[in-house]
């Protein structure tokens, strides 16, 4: 059952196309497996149409234009192009990982990635978006897996896609919409293993272990 959602704030400017491509992609995601959240983008898509009738029915201008328009001559233009119409098929896309086999939602299916990079129990796929300094990637963490306790010194959205883990603060499964900040520290752990799409805009500070000797170096790695 998925317990984490985007905010209301992040769904209104998805619904009205305000995010950034990486941050598109993880709200469509998420929305793929949440009837919940599709239904409220639904509806704030809705609203966002009225109101764009309503400021245009308002505009003299518009309407006056509107009057005038040869609405038959317009329809015929449209209709008289022969030319064939082709629905290209949407292609499931599915990937191999450490764990099992797994088919990306719709919103992932067409990126492009890069080669599988593996660093301990984290191997990492790079997302071409070319938004820096935001970088999106997929995750795929082994089973019995966990990435050494971190923070963030800007945000991290971690869109659960498969499987599960944990931290100190809950358990987090398929479809968990997971936002954190610098005020937030954790290590997750996966038992079974999990595929995530992940969004920084900064660099992780590790807090223990050999894992600090990274910090130095942390924005070229995030």
């Amino acid at each position: 059952m998925i317990k984490h959602h985007p905010s209301d704030a992040l769904l209104k400017a998805f619904a009205q196309g305000e995010l950034t491509a990486s941050l598109s992609i993880a709200v469509a995601a998420h929305n793929e497996m949440c009837p919940h959240c599709q239904q409220k983008v639904d509806a704030l898509t809705a609203t966002q149409a009225q109101a764009v009738f309503d400021e245009d029915s308002s505009n003299q201008e518009v309407a006056d234009c509107t009057e005038n328009m040869d609405w038959l001559s317009m329809i015929d233009d449209i209709t008289k192009d022969d030319t064939p119409s082709l629905l290209v098929p949407f292609e499931n896309k599915s990937i191999e990982l450490s764990y099992d086999t797994v088919q990306l939602p719709r919103a992932l299916a067409s990126v492009t990635l890069k080669k599988w990079s593996k660093l301990g129990d984290v191997s990492r796929a790079r997302v071409e978006l070319d938004e820096e300094p935001i970088r999106s990637s997929l995750l795929d963490i082994a089973p019995g897996g966990t990435v050494p306790l971190h923070t963030h010194k800007g945000f991290e959205l971690t869109l659960l896609l498969d499987g599960s883990f944990e931290d100190d603060m809950g358990t987090y499964h398929a479809g968990d919409f997971i936002w954190l900040d610098k005020s937030h520290t954790h290590s997750p752990r996966t038992t079974d293993g999990c595929l995530c799409y992940a969004v920084l805009d900064d660099a992780m500070q590790f807090k223990e272990g050999f894992s600090k000797l990274f910090n130095p170096i942390g924005s070229y790695l995030y």
